[in-house]
Parts: structure tokens; sequence; C-alpha cells
């Protein structure tokens, strides 16, 4: 499943794009949030600053953040809970099905999400980006592969020993009737498994470059 990173640029007539753009020294890393029904947003987030004072300050003069919350501060940091009838960037993400990965951080204006999700699903998110006149760039798409290891254990403990025995060397090292001596197999039964696993390895580069 591809998994994507994203560069955001909040709007800056929307408050957070603002209050990021007038402390562009200041990061806010937003550790979990939440829509409502009435569009409405509950986020908890980390706020990093010289100054955090004036930024929760700045941040609690706009009409759109109707709740801040301090639970935690210590020198240039504090933690909070706020609410704001305007969680822009929580709008793309719910309405393209991409849950949000936590956490992520706004510095300056921009927004940086990790996400992953079908490539269907990625086309849609970038579809709701423009809707909001959000601007994005596209840091890297790769190929996530969680579902199933890349090879068997069989065959990486033998692409191993055949690395360590200098089989791949140039020019070799090691002969196959060697290296199969070594694991004590059948010729053979090296040489078909190397070969299944070189196909994975090689298909599995090839997928890359092609994400990529």
């Amino acid at each position: 499943m591809p998994r994507a990173k994203l560069t955001l640029t909040v709007p800056e007539e929307v408050w957070l794009g603002e209050l990021a753009r007038l402390y562009p020294d200041a990061t806010f890393r937003v550790l979990a949030a939440l829509s409502d029904d009435v569009d409405a947003g509950v986020g908890l987030a980390e706020v990093v600053a010289e100054d955090t004072s004036a930024v929760l300050s700045k941040m609690a003069g706009y009409e759109d953040v109707t709740d801040i919350d301090r639970l935690q501060e210590e020198d240039g940091k504090v933690l909070i809970r706020f609410r704001t009838t305007m969680p822009l960037l929580l709008f793309p993400a719910r309405d393209s099905g991409i849950p949000l990965e936590m956490p992520f951080e706004i510095s300056d204006g921009e927004a940086v999400w990790e996400v992953t999700a079908p490539q269907d699903r990625l086309s849609a998110l970038g579809e709701q980006l423009d809707q909001f006149d959000i601007g994005y760039t596209v840091d890297y798409i790769h190929q996530h592969v969680t579902e199933e290891p890349l090879l068997t254990d069989r065959q990486r403990r033998l692409v191993v020993e055949a690395v360590e025995a200098g089989y791949y060397d140039t020019p070799r090292e090691s002969s196959l009737t060697e290296l199969a001596e070594e694991v004590d197999i059948a010729k053979s039964t090296a040489s078909e498994t190397l070969h299944r696993a070189e196909e994975q390895i090689v298909k599995e580069y090839v997928t890359q470059l092609e994400s990529e």
C-alpha cells in the first residue's frame, strides 16, 4: 500500500496559517485531533516557542478558537487542549476517508503529513486539498509493504549465507556447490531457493523505482 509524505501550505486567511507565520520559529506539534458533527474540532498539541505565553495569547484572540486549556508547561514548551470552529486541516483527511497519522508538525505556515492509503484514497485527498484551497507538494510516495515479509525464513537465511560466503562477489569466492554443502542442502534446492529469493528482491526493487 502506498505511503506518502506531503507538505501542506496552510492558507494565511485561516487563523492557524496566520498564527504560524506570525511566529515562524514556533512549532505546533499536533498529538491528537478530531472533528465533531458540527465541523468543530478538538485538538491536543504541544507548542514549542521562545515565548509560549505570547503565542497562546495571540491564539486565544482568534474568534475561531473557542477554548484553550494549558495541561503541562516547562521552559519553551506547553501542552494544550484546544477547541476551534475552523479545524481546516481535518476536513480534507476526513472527507477523503484517510485517517491522519499523529503526531504531525506545523511550522511557519506549513504542515507535514505522512499518510498510508490506497492510491484512489490518495487521489481523493489531493482533490479535497484543492477544494479547500490548501496548497501542497508531494515529497514522496513509496510502496509500503506490511502484509507479508519479502522473503521466507529459508530464503532469507540462504541469501545471508550466500552474501557472507562471497557467492555474490565479483569474482565469486564461493560456488553454488560449496554454498549448498555449507548449509547442508542439495545443490538443486539451493539453486531454486536462491532464484526465488532473487526474483522477489528484484521485483520489489523495480516496484520501488516505479513508485518513486
